[in-house]
């Protein structure tokens, strides 16, 4: 009677183990893809914001230095950029999601968007470039101002500081 009690226990251990490694390979295989899938939507809400941005800026511009907008910006993954040396804002991350081929700059809705591969991941970088129409600053002066993924919602102010010596709009950032 124990070996029949012994075997019934052997015999639990093995198809819970099998269980438990079936579970681990449908895991090991969609993860990733779900992660791949959470990184496109991410790089499509920046793709957004971005445009939202540039939008507010051409917004600031129209209605003449002193006008200011703010603007909610969620960023869980990645980083954004403000270079204000360079005239640009940028938004770049890690993903498993390739966006466009790589080593080409690919251009939608004037934004530049270029892929490079590392390893595994993908680093994907959205960029609006301003140079030539407007001197972009950070606080202003022309400095370069990285935001990191935060759980908070950076608010972002956007204002009109007039022309500059060279005749070019003064677009200032600044995070509230």
């Amino acid at each position: 009677m124990k070996g029949v009690k012994g075997q019934v226990w052997v015999e639990t251990v093995i198809y819970t183990l099998i269980a438990l490694v079936m579970i681990g390979l449908v895991l090991s295989v969609a993860k990733p893809k779900i992660e791949e899938f959470q990184d496109r939507a991410v790089i499509e809400t920046s793709i957004k914001i971005i445009e939202q941005i540039d939008l507010l800026v051409k917004e600031v511009e129209y209605y003449k230095a002193g006008n200011q907008r703010l603007i909610g910006i969620d960023l869980k993954k990645g980083t954004f950029e403000i270079d204000g040396i360079n005239d640009q804002i940028i938004f770049e991350m890690k993903s498993r999601y390739q966006y466009s081929e790589f080593d080409t700059s690919y251009t939608e809705k004037g934004l530049i968007i270029n892929s490079e591969k590392e390893g595994e991941l993908n680093t994907i970088e959205i960029m609006k470039n301003y140079s030539g129409r407007y001197n972009i600053t950070f606080q202003q002066k022309d400095a370069l101002k990285t935001l990191s993924k935060s759980s908070s919602q950076y608010e972002l102010i956007i204002s009109n500081r007039g022309e500059n010596d060279n005749g070019r709009t003064e677009i200032n950032f600044e995070v509230n």
